[in-house]
This record gives structure tokens, C-alpha cells and sequence, in this order.
């Protein structure tokens, strides 16, 4: 039986005006099925999220330096490591400490750059847990590792945080960074609440926010801001 028309088959098996029609539904939301729609999306946000991934770690200075610096300390990071997968949750990516591995949420991504900055952040969660063997139900811990990898990864650029709808002169890189572990801090299910949150934040930030290893220093586009208006 004839099975390329169906909605399980992948795009590259479909005739010509299938595809063509698949696509089209998919960009505008007009014909075919929710299911085919859904699906059709699925695929393209993952093969878009693979060739994405493929080139940053080829060719990205901060992503190959990370890789670099993980095989040095024992943990040689190939694509199998990084993986594309949709998920429900309203972020880019994640590391998992029990696989080892980094998720990148395949339809969440504004640009390459995008992709680029959450990539950065979770190895850089990668490289504390293999060089300082992080206990990661440990807030303090926990937070270290997050106002680093906020710091570090581009996540608190300028133009970033712009877009989320915070605009600060004055030390715009250090509210976002806090804020942003706080949050992450806060999602920890062994954080009871916001205040114990805020205070291991506060408590390991002058150490952890000067800690930039394994860079030399803060990379000056993670923390690009147009001059301040005369």
C-alpha cells in the first residue's frame, strides 16, 4: 500500500505538490489537517535546530572554546550530547546532570544567535558540574552556576533584554544576571520560596560573578549596550 501521503511520513517522501501544499498550511495555518500542521512544524523546527547546532559547534568561537576547554577536563562534548527535541516548557534549553546532555527546545529559537547564546549558557553548566562536581539540590551550588552561566553565555546582552522589556543604563548585565539565576534558583524544587532564592543569590554572588573561568574574562558582546544618550 501506498503510505507517502501519510501524515507520519517525513517530508522528503512526499511528491512534489504534497510538499508544496504541506508547506503552505504550515506557514499560513489554511488547509490540511491540525495534526499534519503540527507535525510539519515539529519537523521543520528540528531540522532547522540540527543545522543550527551543527554550524555553532563547527564554527563558533565560544561554543568550540567551551567543547575545548569540557575535553580538557574529561568530557569531550559531541552532537550526540547536544539534542533537539520540543518541549512544553517556556525556555530554550536545558542541561541534565543524570544524562550528561544538553536539550536545545527546538521551536524556541529567535535567531542562530539565539541558539548560539543558549548552547554557550548550558555548557558552561556543563563544564561546573565536571570541573566542580556541582550538587545541583545544593542552592548555593545552584546558584553559582547560574549567575556564571548567565554572565557568560550572551544570555544578558544589551539587546536581549531589550526584547524581554527591561532597558537599563546602569549596570544593566548584573540586574539581568541576578534576576535571571534568581528565577532559575527559584524553579529548584528544593528552593521553598522567592526570599531564600534572592539570599543564596546575594550570598555567592561576589565570588561567582567574578568567577568567569574558563574564559579569561566576561566577552564583551555577552555584555553590549548601545552608549548611554548625551
Amino acid at each position: 500500500m501506498d503510505t507517502s501521503s501519510s501524515t507520519g511520513s517525513s517530508s522528503s517522501d512526499l511528491p512534489t505538490f504534497e510538499r508544496w501544499r504541506r508547506k503552505f498550511s504550515m506557514i499560513t495555518g489554511l488547509g490540511g489537517t491540525q495534526e499534519e500542521r503540527t507535525a510539519d512544524m515539529e519537523t521543520y523546527h528540528h531540522s532547522r535546530c540540527e543545522k543550527w547546532k551543527k554550524e555553532l559547534m563547527t564554527y563558533s568561537p565560544a561554543v568550540v572554546f567551551m567543547m575545548k576547554h569540557l575535553k580538557l577536563n574529561g568530557c569531550n562534548v559531541s552532537s550526540d550530547d547536544i539534542v533537539c527535541a520540543p518541549c512544553n516548557v517556556n525556555r530554550a534549553g536545558g542541561f541534565s546532570p543524570e544524562a550528561g546532555a544538553v536539550v536545545l527546545c527546538q521551536g524556541k529559537f529567535l535567531s542562530k544567535n539565539h541558539m548560539e547564546d543558549t548552547i554557550v549558557h548550558e555548557l558552561v553548566h556543563m563544564y561546573d558540574h565536571v570541573k566542580f562536581k556541582v550538587d545541583w539540590n545544593n542552592l548555593r551550588h545552584h546558584a553559582c552556576s547560574e549567575i556564571r552561566a548567565n554572565s557568560l553565555s550572551g544570555d544578558c546582552r544589551w539587546s536581549r533584554e531589550v526584547m524581554r522589556g527591561f532597558v537599563s543604563f546602569s549596570k544593566q548585565h548584573q540586574e539581568c544576571v541576578r534576576r535571571r539565576a534568581v528565577l532559575s534558583v527559584r524553579a529548584n524544587p528544593a528552593c521553598p520560596d522567592q526570599a531564600t532564592a534572592e539570599r543564596v543569590v546575594n550570598e555567592v554572588w561576589e565570588s561567582c560573578f567574578n568567577d568567569t573561568r574558563p574564559f579569561d574574562e566576561v566577552n564583551q558582546s555577552a555584555t553590549s549596550q548601545p552608549l548611554h544618550p548625551s
